[in-house]
């Protein structure tokens, strides 16, 4: 018997990052650039006003928190058919978890991103995002018939 779900590795969720990232650029830091100019790129100010606060930190940790709690999963995991789950359970994660697994991120960055790369080493696929607030990501193996009009 075909086991319908897996540990999602590093490589499926790297793709679904970059498919966020593309989607954050064009929705969120496209309308920045236009509001603040190139000094929003280039300039030394770490918050260049109202916009930037609601645009470039609110929006994407509610949006974020809400796509996991409502979806599974950001966009970019749903495309690649993704879900964050509870890692005891298999559901939806709780509302503590998702911001705990938000700014749990933090600490998985800061050394050289060791804690996300441990993704790729860990039996269970998780970074220490993932073991801080009991989360797995998991990938769905159930493929669609392909069916053709007769």
């Amino acid at each position: 018997m075909k086991n319908e779900q897996e540990y999602a590795g590093f490589w499926i969720r790297f793709g679904a990052l970059l498919i966020d990232l593309v989607i954050m650029i064009i929705v969120l830091y496209v309308p920045l650039s236009f509001i603040y100019g190139e000094d929003y790129w280039l300039g030394e100010q770490i918050i260049y006003g109202f916009w930037d606060v609601l645009l470039g930190y609110i929006v994407p940790i509610v949006a974020t928190i809400w796509f996991w709690l409502r979806f599974f999963g950001t966009p970019g995991k749903m495309a690649t058919k993704l879900k964050v789950v509870d890692a005891k359970t298999g559901k939806k994660l709780s509302l503590g978890q998702a911001i705990g697994r938000y700014f749990a991120y933090i600490p998985a960055m800061l050394p050289l991103g060791l804690g996300l790369i441990w993704v790729g080493i860990d039996k269970k696929k998780q970074g220490w995002h993932d073991k801080l607030a009991g989360t797995v990501v998991i990938k769905s193996n159930e493929s669609e018939p392909v069916r053709f009009e007769e």
